[in-house]
């Protein structure tokens, strides 16, 4: 008997990835659905299950938190014994925190670089194989902040750096594989994020200002993977910011991303 094949989905219990799972779902994709919230997973699975025309059985649903040690293997053993293997794996779980790195949390930092780049870059290796037997699709969440450093939320900056760099590294490597990578590089986005990483109501508001919403970053997001592209940066200011970055001075760059963040790190302190 054949594995299910799935659509692999981590941090999919709210915002972009459970925008991507609905989108997955409308488009006909058999689920895999990863977060620590196992409530939240349910009632997504319910959700997509319930959707009029879906002839995919219910997504599955696996509570991790992936980033603990051996997270990974642990949901590749769980989904073998579902008899699921993925065709799609979207790398979607991550966090951010406000705030200069030396005065937050350091297990809260260290945190954010396991889940953020260690579980990200575990799953897209231990997938490759499964990935690679059904020429399927890699998509890996970065964000517009992959572009440039971030003093203020230095950690989480140069966590999606890294995503964006691996990410298109292995869009060469995997390519004799048949299997397409996309990074997928948001703006700011209305999800639980911002409140994750300790963004006050007012502020929210601010950065939220002509932002696209969580579905349509999913829809970009999913059609720019299908598409195959390398990497997606949905929302037009958000890829003229980008354009425009690659003639700002690095020192520019630092003291306004710095200005902008530590003084919003500095109102939330106070």
């Amino acid at each position: 008997m054949s594995a299910r094949k799935v659509m692999l989905i981590t941090g999919a219990s709210g915002g972009i990835g459970a925008d991507l799972a609905r989108v997955g779902a409308v488009k006909g994709h058999d689920l895999a659905l990863v977060a620590r919230n196992r409530a939240a997973l349910d009632a997504l699975a319910d959700e997509i299950a319930a959707l009029p025309g879906q002839k995919n059985p219910r997504p599955l649903v696996f509570d991790l938190d992936l980033s603990q040690k051996d997270a990974a293997k642990s949901l590749a053993a769980a989904l073998d014994e579902a008899g699921a293997s993925p065709n799609i794996l979207v790398n979607n779980a991550g966090y951010g925190a406000l705030g200069p790195a030396a005065e937050g949390d350091l297990a809260e930092q260290l945190g954010m670089i396991d889940l953020n780049i260690r579980a990200l870059t575990e799953l897209s290796l231990i997938f490759a194989p499964k990935l690679s037997e059904t020429k399927g699709r890699l998509l890996n969440v970065a964000s517009i902040v992959s572009f440039m450093p971030g003093p203020g939320m230095a950690i989480y900056y140069a966590s999606k750096a890294y995503v964006l760099s691996f990410t298109e590294a292995l869009s060469v490597e995997f390519a004799p594989r048949g299997v397409s990578v996309t990074a997928l590089c948001p703006g700011a986005t209305p999800t639980g994020f911002q409140r994750r990483a300790r963004f006050s109501d007012r502020m929210q508001k601010q950065v939220f200002v002509g932002a696209l919403t969580s579905p349509e970053v999913a829809r970009i997001g999913y059609d720019g993977m299908m598409a195959g592209k390398r990497v997606v940066i949905p929302g037009l200011l958000n890829k003229l910011m980008i354009r425009a970055m690659t003639f700002i001075p690095k020192p520019a760059i630092l003291a306004l991303v710095g200005s902008l963040q530590l003084r919003r790190a500095d109102k939330e302190a106070s």
